[in-house]
């Protein structure tokens, strides 16, 4: 039987001046979930640095009892020698970053996205969105999270565009679709609104899609054959999602707002984002659409193409910036008690 792997090294192509000391150490620790490692990938590249993912698995009962309860001891990613700064997020990674931070004798800086669930303790600085509850002298609050899609990276993929889709004549739109989620389901209902207002669209704008292997199978087929029919772009899950590039290119963006991770990405590009509301959206996600909508950045899915005016909203150098500075402290801290 294969070894689970249990850490990756990511190179984010840290910037010359960094928010943090370049030789800093970083995990990233979550279940592997795209979600959970998204914000996290986003902060640590915000902050320079190459960050090394490790993905804990615990067994029963100890994922049971995330996130109250104790690590598994038997945890393999959870191994020294710990770094200088752990980022995590997830039910499961609470008792594994909690962990760390005692195995090593409270040198390493952790870092939680979202709320925890037990508390200010579970690490020395947490990151909430607005619509959560939790408030401490060590929780940082803003209305949208940490995300991978930096400025440089758009940049880049504009520099060096897809060719399947810089031929696609503008105006171009990046239709970006979800689906189930274990807050609701996408429903037939929705379905088929999402496609008439597609349809329209279609009819003065080159659509370029991509769904997730949560969207229904029969959404996929239905927008795969809107896209032969009227022309276009339809990412079929073969080869690597151009979904950057997507967001590189595009002169406006659809979102489904099943995911608030993509919903905050497609905010970050520059461009105006129309948002499509399943029925029965997530009650924490609908909150966080109304103040995107109130700020300005998101506007309602109508199936028009519109001169809508792009209002930018992309919080992930405030966030790293806010770490670097705790961070900073923390680790003057540390070199006060060696000199002790």
């Amino acid at each position: 039987m294969p070894r689970r792997r249990i850490a990756t090294v990511v190179d984010a192509s840290p910037p010359p001046d960094g928010l943090v000391p370049p030789d800093t150490t970083v995990w990233l620790v979550t279940d592997g979930k795209a979600g959970d490692l998204a914000p996290c990938r986003g902060l640590a590249e915000a902050l320079g640095l190459t960050a090394e993912e490790r993905r804990i698995a615990p067994r029963p009962p100890f994922s049971w009892l995330a996130p109250r309860g104790p690590a598994d001891p038997r945890e393999r990613a959870l191994a020294p020698p710990w770094p200088d700064l752990a980022i995590a997020t997830g039910r499961r990674a609470v008792p594994a970053l909690r962990a760390i931070k005692r195995r090593s004798g409270n040198d390493t800086f952790t870092v939680f996205l979202r709320d925890p669930r037990i508390g200010t303790r579970a690490a020395d600085l947490i990151w909430v969105p607005a619509h959560d509850r939790l408030r401490g002298p060590n929780v940082i609050v803003t209305e949208a999270g940490p995300h991978p899609v930096s400025p440089a990276r758009l940049a880049a993929a504009r520099a060096h565009p897809d060719p399947r889709l810089a031929a696609l004549p503008s105006p171009r739109i990046a239709v970006l679709v979800g689906g189930d989620s274990r807050h609701g389901r996408f429903s037939e209902a929705d379905a088929a609104r999402l496609l008439a207002g597609l349809e329209r669209l279609s009819e003065g704008a080159s659509l370029m899609v991509t769904a997730s292997r949560r969207t229904p199978a029969a959404l996929r087929a239905a927008l795969a054959d809107l896209v032969r029919r009227r022309g276009g772009f339809v990412w079929d899950g073969g080869g690597e999602n151009p979904y950057l590039a997507m967001l590189a290119l595009a002169d406006t963006i659809v979102a489904t707002g099943d995911s608030a991770n993509m919903v905050v990405e497609a905010c970050a590009a520059g461009v105006p984002v129309q948002l499509f509301e399943p029925a029965n959206v997530y009650a924490r996600h609908r909150t966080l659409f109304e103040a995107l909508k109130r700020h300005g950045t998101v506007h309602a899915f109508d199936g028009r193409v519109e001169a809508l005016r792009p209002k930018p909203l992309d919080m992930t150098l405030a966030i790293a910036q806010a770490v670097a500075n705790a961070y900073m402290g923390h680790r003057d801290a540390l070199a006060r008690r060696t000199a002790r």
